[in-house]
């Protein structure tokens, strides 16, 4: 390897660490994983037990427009999610470099692995159903219900099933592009949707330059 090949993966790593350490200590969330909790369970108590978890949607992205306005987007678009084994529809809210709102789920269930994020902090607060989790070494799972929120911590990882049909407000804060790997992988080693990764990266990557332009990192 060359002197100047060296020296351009020494700028890389240098400059990739420099934005991992920046995000590790902004303090600049838009979000806060309490509050997107107490409107989930507003719009929950709103709208009632429903098979058709349709008018539930629209109430919370309502309140989340009011509460949040120009952070959320205006005309969000539903799309494939293969990830860690599970599949699902998610509706991308928000995305930004250091946090990221969907709505995730599935009428049919499904199950598979959260993802090991050491980076980032995720906010699962279940709508509709029921998710199940457990840790290696706990024998009995973790059962989440409407309003609850499961948190997991930067670095931890579980399994998780939605059971029968599950909805839930997810929210992640940290290194979000430090996450989007473990949402391609599935794509090339299995599913080959590339219509689906397309719209993920597009909105992905129209979200993350709008907030920034915003200031909004």
């Amino acid at each position: 390897m060359s002197k100047a090949c060296v020296a351009l993966l020494v700028a890389v790593i240098a400059i990739l660490g420099g934005i991992c350490v920046f995000l590790e200590q902004y303090d600049g969330h838009v979000f806060d994983p309490l509050k997107l909790q107490e409107i989930a369970k507003e719009a929950i108590a709103e709208t009632g037990e429903n098979e058709d978890v349709t008018e539930l949607v629209n109430v919370l992205l309502s309140k989340l427009h009011k509460e949040y306005g120009q952070h959320i987007l205006d005309e969000p678009e539903w799309m494939f999610n293969n990830a860690g084994g599970a599949m699902g529809a998610m509706l991308v809210l928000h995305c930004s470099v250091s946090e990221y709102i969907i709505i995730f789920g599935t009428p049919l269930g499904t199950e598979g692995h959260t993802g090991r994020f050491p980076l980032a902090d995720d906010y699962f607060t279940i709508l509709h159903g029921e998710q199940w989790a457990f840790s290696p070494g706990e024998l009995t799972k973790s059962v989440y219900k409407p309003g609850d929120q499961h948190y997991l911590k930067a670095g931890e990882a579980k399994q998780y099933k939605m059971h029968t049909g599950c909805w839930a407000l997810e929210y992640a804060r940290g290194n979000i592009p430090s996450m989007l790997p473990f949402g391609f992988t599935d794509t090339f080693f299995s599913t080959l949707d590339f219509y689906s990764l397309w719209q993920t990266v597009r909105i992905s990557a129209v979200g993350m330059f709008t907030e920034l332009a915003k200031g909004k990192i």
